[in-house]
């Protein structure tokens, strides 16, 4: 509760206080290290010159003052007395700045010191700027007891707090702060507890956490021992500046570390535990499959979660680093240079006080010696990527081997082998309880002595060869020695499976990522401008507008039938009597009504009506009683014959014309005709029905999509990308158009754009599986690993999250006893496969339609098997269905998405991915992808092989079947084609394109004779999906089957959703001269030849039959 206050008192002092400071409430006062000009940036400041990063021979370094004042301290208590005096020392860097006066401790228990001190800051003298970045200012709070007489004055160390000087290298020349007092263990003080520029350059921050799973031999008994972990940092030029993470902590099996817990100083001169602590920096921790380490599978989570309640190393240290804009530099070309990074850790023995006075060479030899010598390789290429800040994971640690070592990382040195002249472990004194108690103490147990005994010989060897690179460290030496350094102890990390866990965190990415609004600019950019659209009128205005134009066209059409059932009046004969009016109402009303216009009429009207009631009565919901509802219709029917008056009066005075009929096909039926018009490969006719689609809405995303992909189709690459942009620009953000440009433009090789289409789509829609794996093939296409390898990363991390949200509906539906069906998809799987559990409806190799991955175009990509799917589901699973459901990839996913808009350059770059991702080898889904390729390309021999191999995966799969059913027809093999339909619709589950199959089926029914099967096939295709083409397949079974009336009433229907099919006129033709009706048969034979039949049989027929029955060709 007081860190949250605090963190609000912060936030509300800043806005209103304009001057840089930072003010933290707590017990402790440190105030105002005033930053002259260099390190920040002001008014009558600059920032840090080229020669304070780098500084040559001829310019001297300027050195800054940091200066430090202690204001005052508070809630000191003693045990003693309520009165004391104290004194506060301010230590830096090692070094004591000095010492206040001493001040009596009021009686509320503050202490006003009001000290300044300060010390020198240069770029490479001891108080550095890589020592403002990650050395803290350490307060020491003394309290100064009285002293007896002839006695010396004795001080109590009461508690220390610490000052993070990093703010002085984000822009701030001064701030202040109250810093937390923590007690020191030995002291009577009570626990107090708090009240409540980089700009050109970068921070490295480096945290070490932990080290799992370390090695039996391992034991908190014994000599001391230090666990340390090291790495280097390059700086400008070739220096190497190395992070050194010594201390580490041995801790039993237990409870796991608490999350989140604070991050440590690298300190051991802190006498108060808790002042170890960096203020407001914590390890979170998170999910494993969001680390970017190793051991981050759902494999590895049962022994990450065992692992971290066992024997560990803890750190938990953080380490920072200055990098000035040269060493951001270096940074970034050893990260291209060399992925990998190594941590090296080892064991080393501590040496007593009294032992190092005994004798030098025993130091030497025994205290520095390096034990358990290991290294964690460390992938930094993430850090290459757009806006990428941190790596964090968990990193195995392998047997330190220089050849080993030097071919992943291009590391010559050991770190600690270099380094171990210099680290003296007893000259950081005793060590004091509480703070860090990383040393084993074991007297060699017997595991360990087994250990040692089983490597003695190897021992002497060893050594030499540890000691072999303090000789020389030339290159030339290094890949001139003979026998390499080999940690032969160090091998035991492998055995126990040891890994790090560790943190590198950058204040900046290296690489900036764009904004999402430069990337929606640049694309405006691209899309030529598009004029206005008039603004869509609604509301009761437009609703009573609609109602007259209904009324204005019934009454003509009304008019029009009196005409033609009594003609037109001559104006010289006078008025009509009224019983002669009231005769023609009479005949009137009987043939409206027996001619079903009346009801046409009705439906007409119905819906202006419905949009008056609720645009203008604002009526959406049912009346509470039958009294409103009469009321209401008393009124409605008053209002509405009133605006039927002032419509007939318009019509009257103006004598306006009638209308154009409103077309009947609508925008589904106009996608199912265009899909028919491609498969039977009628590409004029397709792209007449994709035109008509767009001319009916231009403002449809969906159809100038559909559009484009069928000029994909066709390879004219120019004309989909006219219709792809258009549809971003209806909407800027609309994935699915965003995707298919950056498509069309990897095509046509404008590489550019197509990555700045990709990279908008990833920025727009983030959980979009299919945007993260097309953007990885586009970077692979630009030999740009690095990106490619996250966008992949990526995109199997959400797919994963997406499979186990998948997985989780249909096990809380089990769990409530719900009766809900699910589809075979579900259930036909031995094991939870990655595909499970799509939604009724949605077929086999469509999983782009799960609610989690939005992908507008193909959600809307078969809108009548989407439509139909509740009525062709069945109601139970088969207890016999075999399908074994591949594992869902993102790869299928992207090729999923692609067949469905022929982008086929792309399907090849997925499916090749495919087949190197997969362990078992190529999926049933792989080669029944790979087989539709083939067989748009006509490769009929390939195509059979692909699904011959298929069938072999998953014999049980109906979209097996309907393709090899699709290839057969294609051969002309209509006997095998057949068969294969057979099979495909006696499956439970539909296929996915089971409208062609029913049309196929249907027809080679009509060859073979067999009407009644070709009846029942076609009529189950016009209750899924109606088309011109399943209505004239009813109507041919009819007609042959001699059943005139059903066959003329379905060929009218056909005619009446495709007038230009020469077929259906023919056939017409043949119906009405079965019927005797002459001037019918004489019209539909014009229609026939003028729309040139191509059937000469049928022609023959019809022919045959005029010439038998003396009517119906007017040349006869």
């Amino acid at each position: 509760m007081l860190a949250a206050t605090a963190a609000l008192s912060c936030r509300r002092f800043w806005e209103r206080n304009r001057a840089v400071s930072c003010f933290f409430p707590h017990s402790f006062a440190c105030r105002a290290m005033e930053v002259p000009v260099g390190l920040s940036a002001g008014k009558d400041s600059s920032t840090l010159p080229a020669a304070a990063a780098l500084p040559s021979e001829s310019q001297p370094t300027p050195t800054k003052p940091v200066q430090i004042t202690v204001l005052n301290a508070q809630d000191l208590k003693t045990m003693k007395s309520d009165v004391s005096v104290t004194l506060v020392r301010v230590e830096y860097n090692g070094a004591i700045l000095g010492d206040s006066s001493k001040t009596d401790v009021l009686p509320n228990g503050t202490a006003n010191y009001n000290f300044t001190t300060s010390f020198e800051c240069s770029p490479d003298g001891p108080n550095s700027l890589h020592d403002i970045v990650q050395k803290p200012v350490l307060l020491t709070v003394i309290e100064a007891l009285q002293r007896e007489k002839k006695q010396k004055e004795k001080t109590v160390p009461l508690g220390q707090a610490v000052v993070d000087l990093l703010p002085l290298l984000q822009g701030q020349r001064s701030f202040k702060v109250s810093a937390p007092l923590y007690a020191v263990p030995t002291s009577p003080l009570e626990s107090l507890q708090p009240e409540a520029k980089l700009s050109d350059g970068n921070l490295l921050s480096v945290t070490l956490e932990a080290a799992y799973s370390v090695p039996e031999t391992f034991a908190p008994t014994g000599p001391l021992q230090n666990y340390m972990a090291c790495l280097q940092v390059p700086a400008a030029g070739e220096k190497e500046f190395p992070l050194l993470f010594k201390n580490g902590i041995l801790k039993l099996a237990g409870e796991k570390e608490p999350l989140p817990r604070p991050k440590k100083w690298p300190l051991a001169n802190i006498m108060a535990p808790g002042a170890l602590s960096i203020p407001n920096s914590f390890i979170v921790g998170g999910p494993y499959e969001d680390e970017d380490g190793e051991l981050n599978k759902r494999e590895d989570r049962e022994f990450r979660i065992q692992a971290e309640s066992m024997k560990r190393i803890v750190w938990d240290t953080e380490r920072r680093c200055y990098l000035d804009p040269a060493a951001v530099v270096t940074l970034q070309k050893r990260i291209a240079e060399c992925r990998y990074w190594p941590v090296e850790v080892c064991r080393m023995s501590v040496a007593s006080p009294s032992k190092g006075k005994t004798s030098k060479a025993d130091k030497g030899d025994e205290d520095k010696q390096i034990f358990f010598h290991g290294v964690a390789y460390v992938n930094m290429v993430p850090l290459l990527c757009p806006g990428v800040k941190q790596v964090r994971g968990a990193f195995r640690v392998f047997t330190y081997e220089d050849s080993e070592v030097f071919e992943k990382t291009g590391s010559q040195h050991s770190v600690f082998r270099d380094l171990r002249s210099q680290l003296s472990l007893t000259k950081e004194g005793p060590w004091t309880p509480g703070i860090s108690t990383p040393l084993s103490r074991a007297v060699p147990s017997k595991t360990q002595k087994e250990d040692r005994e089983k490597i003695s010989k190897d021992k002497d060897s060893n050594r030499r060869m540890s000691n072999a690179p303090k000789i020389q460290l030339s290159d030339a030496t290094v890949e001139a020695e003979n026998v390499p350094y080999l940690s032969l102890d160090g091998q035991q990390y492998v055995e126990a499976g040891t890994f790090l866990v560790m943190e590198i965190k950058l204040d900046k990415a290296l690489v900036p990522k764009r904004l999402r609004e430069e990337l929606t600019a640049r694309v405006k950019q691209m899309i030529p401008p598009r004029p206005p659209l008039p603004p869509r009128t609604a509301g009761a205005k437009k609703a009573v507008e609609d109602y007259h134009n209904h009324v204005t066209s019934i009454a003509v059409a009304i008019l029009r039938e009196y005409h033609e059932l009594f003609g037109k009046w001559p104006p010289d004969r006078g008025a009509i009597d009224h019983q002669t009016l009231e005769e023609q109402k009479r005949q009137l009303n009987f043939e409206l009504n027996s001619s079903g216009k009346y009801f046409a009429f009705k439906e007409q009207l119905k819906y202006a009506v419905v949009k008056i009631v609720r645009e203008k009565y604002l009526k959406t919901t049912a009346f509470e009683t039958q009294e409103q509802f009469q009321a209401f219709l008393s009124e409605l029917y008053v209002y509405l014959v009133d605006q039927m008056h002032v419509a007939l009066n318009q019509l009257l005075s103006e004598e306006a014309a009638s209308p154009a009929p409103l077309s009947r096909t609508t925008e589904e039926q106009l996608w199912l005709f265009a899909h028919e018009a491609e498969v039977n490969k009628d590409y004029k006719l397709a792209s007449l029905y994709h035109q008509q689609r767009v001319a009916q809405d231009q403002c449809n995303i969906q159809s100038w999509l559909d559009y484009g992909a069928f000029c994909l189709l066709l390879e004219e690459t120019t004309k989909a990308q006219e219709c792809f942009q258009q549809a971003l620009s209806l909407d800027p953000h609309h994935i699915q158009s965003l995707l298919l440009c950056g498509v069309v433009a990897v095509v046509l090789q404008h590489y550019e754009e197509a990555e700045i289409f990709f990279e908008d789509a990833c920025c727009l829609e983030p959980s979009s599986v299919v945007a993260w794996t097309l953007s990885g093939l586009f970077y692979e296409l630009q030999n740009n690993n690095v990106q490619a390898e996250m966008a992949f990363r990526e995109a199997k991390k959400l797919l994963q999250a997406q499979l186990a949200k998948e997985r989780s509906i249909p096990e809380a539906a089990e769990g409530e006893g719900g009766k809900k069906h699910i589809s075979a998809a579900c259930v036909r799987s031995p094991s939870p496969g990655p595909e499970e559990c799509l939604p009724e409806g949605v077929p086999d190799g469509s999983a782009d339609k799960l609610p989690e991955v939005v992908e507008p175009a193909l959600a809307c990509a078969a809108p009548e098997e989407e439509a139909t799917a509740p009525e062709a589901a069945p109601k139970a699973p088969s207890p016999v269905s075999g399908l074994s459901q591949p594992p869902c990839t993102i790869f299928m996913k992207a090729v999923e998405f692609l067949m469905k808009v022929n982008a086929i350059q792309f399907v090849h770059m997925a499916l090749a991915h495919e087949l190197l991702s997969l362990q078992g080898g190529p999926s049933c889904a792989y080669y029944l992808a790979l087989a539709q390729t083939y067989l748009l390309k006509e490769d009929f021999s390939k195509c059979e092989e692909c699904l011959c191999e298929a069938i072999r995966i998953d014999y049980m799969n109906p979209n097996v079947w309907a393709q090899k059913g699709h290839l057969c027809y294609l051969k002309r093999d209509f006997g095998e084609a057949k068969e294969c339909y057979e099979r495909t619709i006696s499956f439970v589950e539909d296929a996915a394109d089971m409208h062609f199959v029913y049309l196929r089926l249907g027809s080679i029914y009509l060859e073979e004779k067999e009407y009644g099967r070709a009846k029942r096939i076609y009529l189950l295709a016009c209750k899924n999906s109606a088309s011109c083409l399943t209505w004239l397949g009813v109507g041919i079974a009819c007609y042959r089957l001699e059943e005139m009336v059903e066959a003329e009433d379905a060929l009218s229907e056909a005619n009446a959703l495709n007038n230009t099919n020469a077929e259906v006129w023919g056939y017409l033709a043949l119906v009405c001269l079965h019927g005797g009706r002459q001037l019918e048969a004489e019209q539909c034979y014009k229609y026939t030849v003028k729309l040139g039949l191509r059937d000469d049989a049928l022609l023959r027929e019809i022919r045959a039959a005029q010439q038998r029955l003396g009517f119906g060709n007017p040349a006869l």
